[in-house]
């Protein structure tokens, strides 16, 4: 297992739309999804698509245990939405690739969804709560899509000036 580089806005491949995994679950696969694991820990985040690490392909780990809980890693290849219900509701939303900026989105309290787990299975199942939130959240990288993406024009820019200067500090901060 390796800790990858997780890209920030405004990197373009954040846009880029990712490819259905060909084949099933293959090893090359299960070791991607370790390392966006570790990768994901490490940061440490919740939830994190392979598009966030260079990789445009349909991939996505997640654990939404809490601090002191015993780790609950999840795994979705090639998942999608099959239905939502219309009511919706509110939720403060962070990205590893927007560091430091959180807003709120609104986004359907349910989702019918299916995937192929770790072992290449295919499982159908409703989300809601922080799972809903979470699995739309990085369904829409695997499209392309940031949760800024939901925000005013004006909102945006900020949070992608944001991260720009923190960039720039950081690397003003390694030099010296």
């Amino acid at each position: 297992m390796a800790i990858r580089e997780i890209l920030t806005v405004p990197d373009p491949r954040l846009k880029d739309v990712s490819k259905p995994v060909e084949g099933g679950v293959s090893d090359d696969i299960r070791a991607l999804m370790d390392d966006m694991l570790e990768t994901m820990y490490d940061a440490p985040g919740i939830g994190l698509a392979a598009i966030q690490i260079g990789v445009p392909l349909r991939v996505i780990v997640m654990d939404l245990a809490r601090d002191g809980e015993e780790p609950d890693p999840r795994y979705f290849v090639n998942p999608e939405i099959l239905e939502t219900i219309e009511e919706t509701s509110p939720y403060e939303e962070g990205c590893l690739s927007v560091p430091d900026v959180f807003d709120e989105i609104e986004r359907p309290r349910r989702c019918r969804i299916r995937y192929l787990n770790y072992e290449g299975d295919e499982i159908e199942e409703w989300a809601e709560g922080l799972y809903a939130v979470c699995i739309q959240h990085e369904m829409d990288h695997l499209e392309g899509t940031l949760f800024i993406d939901y925000l005013s024009r004006l909102k945006r820019q900020r949070a992608v000036d944001k991260v720009r200067k923190a960039r720039r500090q950081k690397a003003r901060d390694h030099a010296a």
